[in-house]
């Protein structure tokens, strides 16, 4: 197996450098991606129902209002729903980049 050619000692901490910034994740845009993908996944989901109509709307999608007050299958709904997923996806996302970023940072 090749091994990596090395950098002369002088450009070592250069290369250390570019690694530890290379390998680092920006844990907010992590948070922030995951929130909009939940959030918005469940507010489409709830309009699509919505406008779907019937008798019974989303009776599945109803049951989340027992772990998400407010919550409930109408646009309002929807919009709670949304700040709620985008809240927990935020700290799921943010949790996930700092994990790595401490896992990556113990591997060195």
């Amino acid at each position: 197996m090749p091994s990596t050619p090395r950098p002369p000692n002088g450009d070592q901490e250069l290369e250390t450098q570019v690694r530890d910034t290379l390998l680092r994740l920006n844990a907010q845009a992590w948070g922030i991606s995951f929130g909009l993908t939940l959030g918005l996944g469940l507010f489409l989901s709830t309009v699509f129902l919505v406008i779907r109509g019937g008798e019974v709307v989303g009776p599945h999608l109803a049951l989340l209002g027992i772990f998400l007050p407010g919550y409930s299958v109408t646009f309002t709904g929807g919009v709670i729903g949304f700040v709620y997923l985008f809240v927990i996806g935020y700290a799921i996302g943010r949790l996930v980049g700092e994990l790595y970023n401490r896992l990556a940072r113990k591997a060195d």
